[in-house]
């Protein structure tokens, strides 16, 4: 665990609208996790894992960005099974695209994926999150082993290789 004295921690508040889906806002901006640098990631822990697992926010912005991607190497070398959840958070990024093009820049790393069905019609431009051929065609890749499209209430499909 690092320790930033200058920095906020983040902090999401979530509600539970009344149809069940969830809303959040975000206290940050610079929060701790943002300003993590490279030369600070503990490479050794890392190495001892078996699992790395890791979201999209990250990717928003330097130099946590570059943190981010280190880390992911270091993992991937380590041989760690990568385990990405895009977690998409549309307020944090600065547009709709900035957040497709992140999301989308490191897809092809991944051995488990778990998307919703919303990141599904976001990812895809509005594509139905049911239809088969789009979920493997646009999501499946050759490292993938696992793609989990969770459903809310009604739990989860998965897709493998």
């Amino acid at each position: 665990m690092r320790f930033d004295p200058h920095a906020r921690t983040a902090l999401a508040f979530v509600t539970l609208r009344s149809d069940g889906e969830r809303e959040f806002m975000f206290y940050r901006n610079p929060s701790a996790d943002m300003l993590l640098r490279e030369n600070e990631i503990d490479a050794n822990l890392i190495k001892r894992a078996s699992i790395f697992h890791y979201g999209s926010i990250s990717l928003i912005e330097e130099p946590c960005r570059s943190a981010h991607l280190a880390a992911m190497d270091i993992a991937k070398k380590s041989g760690c099974i990568l385990s990405y959840d895009p977690n998409l958070r549309l307020p944090l990024w600065p547009s709709a695209e900035a957040a497709r093009e992140g999301i989308m820049s490191i897809w092809n790393q991944s051995d488990i994926t778990k998307i919703s069905e919303e990141e599904v019609t976001f990812l895809t431009g509005g594509d139905d999150p049911y239809d088969y051929d789009v979920v493997l065609k646009k999501f499946f890749h050759p490292n993938l082993k696992l793609l989990l499209v969770t459903e809310g209430a009604q739990g989860c499909r998965y897709y493998t290789c």
